[in-house]
């Protein structure tokens, strides 16, 4: 991923990253996305970018593990995070899902990962501590709640599946209020040149919409032009 393919993934949404994906690939059909409504911690603050550093949490019952085991994996998460290809974005599995009760996002999680120069969290778990989050870290998590449980790491850079979507550790993930995705590896070199001319097609059916005059003759000529301009 070069500087100008990231600071372009920066400044689109999600569902443009997702068509993009298909105009690099050439059909419909690109999977590898989110399912179902997600919640951001800040929907203004737009996407995250990044190599996904992966772990799995359970919080509803206590962990029957070792406390010397369980502080051992903990340390180990924090040295995963800690480490790796950057831009990164840390993706965790709460394992409770659906019944999620562990606000593993919360204040002082998000600033120690902020300090590791994480980009961002996705989770299908719970965040917490909405007013007290840093900037420029967004959340993307299933829910929000006030408790963190009994919130344990159980496995550190495994795949996850965060609503519907499996993610391998290294996965390049894009995400935002929309949900996420994984870019295809395959794409990423010709995931710019598919961006761009995305944006330029969607202002040929988009500036007509958004000027006056606009009617059922205008819509079919700047239409005919959109459907010309994709194939």
């Amino acid at each position: 991923m070069t500087p100008t393919l990231l600071n372009l993934l920066k400044q689109v949404d999600t569902p443009t990253v997702c068509n993009a994906i298909e105009v690099a690939q050439g059909k419909r059909g690109f999977n590898a996305f989110t399912r179902g409504t997600m919640l951001c911690s800040d929907p203004d603050g737009g996407a995250m970018v990044g190599y996904a550093r992966t772990a799995k949490i359970a919080a509803l019952n206590p962990p029957t593990e070792a406390p010397d085991v369980i502080k051992a994996r903990r340390m180990e998460y924090y040295r995963h995070m800690a480490s790796g290809p950057r831009p990164a974005v840390t993706v965790v599995e709460d394992m409770d899902f659906p019944d999620c009760i562990g606000a593993y996002w919360g204040e002082i999680n998000t600033t120690v990962h902020k300090g590791f120069g994480v980009s961002g969290a996705l989770t299908n778990g719970v965040m917490r501590d909405l007013g007290d989050l840093p900037k420029e870290f967004p959340v993307v998590a299933g829910s929000i709640g006030p408790s963190h449980g009994f919130v344990h790491v159980r496995e550190v850079g495994t795949p996850v599946s965060v609503f519907g979507m499996t993610v391998k550790d290294g996965d390049l993930i894009h995400a935002d209020r929309h949900g996420a995705l994984v870019i295809p590896t395959g794409v990423i070199p010709n995931l710019e040149t598919a961006i761009r001319k995305l944006l330029d097609t969607e202002k040929l059916i988009l500036e007509p919409a958004r000027s006056g005059g606009f009617d059922f003759e205008s819509f079919e000529k700047a239409w005919a032009a959109f459907e010309a301009s994709r194939t």
